[in-house]
């Protein structure tokens, strides 16, 4: 990695720690929110206090990038550089105590993934990919499962966002199903990069999803392949923001999992 990238990294790493400590002072395990208001009110409240420390320094290392911090938009990008930020990745989860959320940072150039940071507060970890660095977890190198058998598999997936399309809901409860069927042990939940930092880490084997929700996906797709993992979209294509899905696998499973999520999906819309 180049010096320039390693400092950017650097800054990236420190913006996003300091905004998952704050975020971090806001959380309680006694959250319980009583209506969809009370939920969207604290989901707004979250994520304009880690803005407030993220956003600036990320500017600031890089003045002439785009800044994305809408944790829903999809698609590719315009060319150029730009920072795609979640500022609580897995918010829904932080509002209603659970632990399973993060901060993360990617920068972006020409819709390819160039580096990213994700901090979990609660755990105090940090994960960070550069691309042709590498991935690593509080600067220990990362890597991906050696397992080549589907049916002894950890895999998982998830609802992007809500109000899905139910073209997608259907492809989704298909691919769900022959999962279910193939693998050992099938894991369903939000947000998409956490599991995703399992599969770069070996913890967990497959990661698919039905969706092109750019701030879930680019953070982990580079940290699943910059530790050595594969990643496509659910046929084995390259995989890009414009991608309709996204598939993330250990080497050894990759093959298994395209062929088990394209026959579930393969007649489908």
């Amino acid at each position: 990695m180049s010096t320039m990238l390693t400092e950017l990294l650097t800054e990236v790493t420190t913006a996003v720690q300091a905004a998952g400590a704050l975020v971090r002072q806001r959380f309680t395990r006694d959250a319980r929110p009583n209506s969809l208001e009370d939920v969207l009110a604290a989901l707004r409240a979250n994520d304009e206090a880690s803005l407030s420390l993220l956003r600036e320094p990320l500017r600031t290392a890089r003045p002439a990038a785009g800044w994305i911090d809408d944790e829903l938009e999809t698609g590719a990008l315009p060319d150029g550089e730009w920072w795609v930020a979640d500022p609580v990745e897995g918010n829904i989860n932080h509002v209603h105590g659970l632990t399973d959320w993060s901060v993360t940072a990617t920068l972006v150039r020409d819709n390819r993934p160039v580096l990213t940071a994700v901090h979990l507060p609660l755990a105090g970890d940090t994960y960070t990919a550069s691309a042709g660095g590498g991935a690593f977890l509080n600067g220990a190198p990362l890597r991906p499962s050696a397992k080549t058998r589907l049916d002894g598999a950890y895999v998982g997936t998830g609802q992007a966002r809500p109000g899905d399309d139910p073209a997608t809901l259907r492809r989704l409860t298909r691919s769900l199903s022959a999962m279910l069927d193939a693998a050992l042990v099938t894991r369903s939940s939000v947000p998409a990069t956490l599991q995703l930092i399992e599969v770069a880490a070996g913890r967990m084997d497959v990661f698919w999803q039905h969706s092109d929700v750019r701030s879930g996906l680019l953070a982990g797709a580079l940290l699943v392949a910059e530790a050595g993992g594969t990643v496509t979209d659910t046929r084995g294509n390259p995989w890009t923001p414009a991608s309709p899905d996204l598939l993330a696998a250990a080497p050894g499973l990759h093959r298994a999992a395209v062929d088990v999520l394209s026959a579930a999906n393969g007649a489908g819309e």
